[in-house]
């Protein structure tokens, strides 16, 4: 099975101006499939931007099947990759901070609702998601999907080792002056679940936030394959199925676990 190609699109786009960034989006993936991307992954509430005021939020929000929806789906499927987004969903009256997955055919593969809020600003805008794992197989590969807060949690990145994930597709609103989470915690949780772990970014200002970028393709063997700096930029990498099979070999991490002393943890 050859590497899947994987671009990394470190952006805020315009805050609040939808058809903005899904013109950014459309030329973000006509470059990433220019470089060979099978894959393209975008930040935390990529769609609308993250600090928006409380009130906008529910008017923003969009169902997974809706406009914004479609015309990522038809974004795909013209440059002939996937795209994993992230946006605020309406669901009836409830909103989350949720990503979907889209395939090259156009078609959605995965959505997955933000599990763990993080902060005054979420847990007053959205309701937490409530389903842990959620997968697709792209090329053979499979994918899961976190948000940004989501991947700090040890016992949420162990569930989908076990579910046997390969790529682990983590948007991010990472700000400062948190960004240890970038630098050491991301390639940490890659090497100690033996998988793949895509973190992407927002940067700069925003509001009164402060995003410092520093998206990563972490790697099974404890490297990073690919980091971004703190500005605006696409990066690549490599997810190589190989090496992951090798990684796994190697490494005895989830091999050498006994569940049965790990009860109290639940």
């Amino acid at each position: 099975m050859p590497p899947l190609r994987t671009a990394l699109l470190q952006s805020s786009g315009v805050l609040g101006d939808v058809a903005e960034n899904l013109k950014a989006l459309d030329e973000a993936a006509e470059r990433a499939a220019q470089a060979g991307a099978g894959l393209l992954v975008t930040s935390e509430m990529f769609l609308t931007g993250y600090a928006l005021d409380l009130e906008d939020v529910p008017g923003l929000a969009e169902a997974s099947d809706g406009d914004s929806a479609r015309a990522i789906g038809e974004i795909a499927r013209r440059h002939g990759l996937a795209v994993l987004y992230g946006y605020p969903e309406r669901d009836g009256d409830t909103v989350y901070n949720s990503a979907q997955l889209i395939g090259p055919d156009g078609a959605s593969l995965a959505n997955y609702r933000k599990t763990h809020l993080f902060g005054c600003f979420e847990q007053d805008a959205f309701t937490p998601g409530d389903i842990p794992v959620v997968q697709a197989d792209l090329g053979g590969i499979r994918i899961g999907i976190m948000i940004c807060y989501d991947v700090e949690f040890p016992e949420n990145v162990r569930a989908h080792a076990l579910a046997g994930t390969d790529l682990l597709l983590v948007p991010t609103a990472q700000m400062h002056p948190f960004q240890f989470v970038a630098e050491h915690l991301v390639p940490v949780r890659a090497f100690e679940n033996q998988m793949y772990v895509a973190y992407v970014n927002r940067t700069g200002p925003e509001g009164e936030f402060e995003f410092v970028g520093l998206s990563c393709l972490a790697s099974p063997d404890g490297t990073t394959r690919t980091r971004a700096g703190r500005g605006e930029e696409m990066v690549f990498g490599e997810v190589d199925p190989e090496l992951l099979s090798v990684s796994r070999e190697n490494n005895p991490y989830l091999r050498d676990r006994r569940p049965g002393l790990y009860a109290s943890l639940v």
